[in-house]
């Protein structure tokens, strides 16, 4: 067996017990990289000699018989929204094209903490606006199991990677089902914890009562180890919650007998394709006879989720945005045009040659939204609404434990062929953002395949539940093969 065919957790035991080393590890990591990269550009940015340099010290403290981590030694990538000291962080933007970062983003930190060995940045959608990673301003990565087909979005480039085995895990970020839906079209694991779960600090925001950071795994096991290392409280933070963090690991091996698993009847209409349905029900129909009590249940406002998501999030997106004018830091056309009339002409210009398409119609969007005149009509509407939807997902955890879903209406669609219909695009999202409207933590794990491309099933959990979430999900998982199946690259 190839060292990178190891989990996340198989490798941390080889490292423990001594039998490899984490630089023998990393250089398997970075040979894949070299190898795969040209086909699927799922990296922006490789930090060969800062992974060399940390798998070298990790392996010292190994043979000192200092193992205090089972992330030590383990090579890991970070989306290029996250803040990480020694690397760029560009958002996949030109306008943060020679940004370096200032600062550890938090759960950087954490993982340099935990002795994680990063191995680099990976592509996204400009900003983490996307659905399949067609939108950075660098590259269009692919995915591995069928190079002609996107890997999902915005954390492609994370999902990409973790299944072509360039990474034993990576982080992505979620703001609309942005770790979910690349995991499910990659054929991953992908985890958006709670909202206030894990520290947003040194996250380049996109949507900041949306945005989530997840681990993007090969076995549901591999995700509960990452988020035991990244969650908690964090003073830097206030959104962060105070709840204790658990050990996500002590209750996977627990059976689901008696567990109430809810269907939502909305997540089962017109427009999901039937081989992909036909995977889910299938999944379902498994989850009954491992002994869970199945019903389907109603989410009434789901319906409202996805127009309520493309409000809130344009909105808070041109306000975070705002800070890009040309000025303060990044792409400037005072570096390009010495012949600048006026401070307006740099702010204009500047967002105009830095910032792409999609981007600049979610800033104008999200500025209509929340303009004079038409902010109650949309924002605030936008908001109640809200409220509704979060109700709904209350009023249905008293019925039910667990909430079992399509991950994606679709398998990968081909690259290109949204490009030019961004609504469609949007659409993708359509099973994943009411997760984030709500708070609650989801995760996609893999149920099939349908004509040679992965199928996502999703689970969602009541606020903080992600340790009964997990572990229905390694129970399905442990009872399937799906997640042992590689990319053909």
């Amino acid at each position: 067996m190839k060292l990178s065919d190891l989990t996340l957790k198989e490798a941390s035991q080889n490292l423990k017990d001594r039998k490899i080393s984490s630089v023998e590890l990393t250089r398997e990591y970075l040979d894949n990289i070299e190898k795969t990269e040209p086909k699927i550009s799922a990296f922006l940015e490789i930090s060969k000699d800062i992974a060399i340099h940390s798998a070298k010290e990790a392996d010292k403290k190994i043979k000192k018989g200092e193992y205090d981590s089972s992330l030590l030694g383990i090579p890991a990538a970070l989306k290029d929204n996250m803040l990480a000291l020694g690397t760029h962080a560009t958002a996949g933007s030109k306008i943060l094209k020679n940004y370096q970062s200032m600062y550890d983003s938090t759960v950087a930190a954490k993982l340099n903490e935990s002795g994680v060995v990063l191995l680099g940045k990976t592509n996204l959608d400009e900003f983490a606006m996307g659905s399949s990673t067609e939108n950075s301003a660098f590259q269009k990565t692919k995915n591995p199991w069928n190079l002609k087909k996107v890997p999902g979005g915005s954390s492609g480039g994370s999902a990409a990677a973790v299944a072509a085995r360039e990474c034993v895990f990576a982080l992505g970020s979620d703001t609309g089902g942005s770790t979910r839906q690349p995991a499910a079209f990659c054929g991953v694991v992908g985890l958006k914890p709670t909202y206030g779960r894990v520290s947003r600090y040194g996250l380049i925001a996109l949507a900041s009562s949306l945005d989530q950071i997840g681990p993007i795994t090969r076995t549901v096991e591999d995700s509960a180890l990452v988020l035991n290392a990244i969650a908690g409280q964090d003073a830097k933070d206030s959104t962060t919650a105070l709840i204790p963090v658990e050990d996500y690991t002590k209750n996977l091996k627990k059976d689901i007998k008696g567990l109430r698993i809810g269907i939502p009847k909305e997540y089962f209409v017109g427009g999901i394709d039937k081989n992909v349905e036909k995977n889910i029900r299938a999944a379902i129909k498994q989850l009954e006879n491992m002994g869970a009590s199945v019903r389907e249940v109603s989410l009434p406002y789901t319906d409202y989720a996805l127009a309520v998501y493309y409000i809130i999030l344009p909105a808070e997106a041109s306000s975070n945005l705002s800070r890009y004018d040309g000025i303060r830091y990044g792409y400037s056309i005072i570096q390009d045009d010495k012949n600048i009339k006026d401070l307006f002409s740099v702010y204009s210009q500047s967002r105009a040659g830095g910032l792409g398409d999609e981007v600049k119609r979610r800033i104008m969007i999200g500025a209509y939204s929340l303009s004079s005149g038409y902010y109650d009509a949309y924002y605030r509407r936008a908001q109640k609404i809200r409220e509704l939807v979060k109700n709904d997902f209350a009023e249905v955890f008293t019925e039910v434990d667990i909430l079992v879903t399509p991950t994606t209406p679709t398998t990968a669609f081909g690259l290109g062929e949204m490009v030019n219909d961004p609504l469609t695009m949007y659409l993708s999202d359509v099973f994943t953002v009411s997760a984030n409207i709500g708070g609650i933590p989801a995760v996609s794990v893999p149920c099939g395949f349908s004509d040679g491309l992965p199928v996502g099933l999703q689970f969602m959990a009541k606020p903080f539940a992600e340790s009964q979430l997990l572990q229905v999900a390694h129970q399905y998982e442990q009872h399937n093969s799906w997640y042992k199946e590689s990319a053909i690259i």
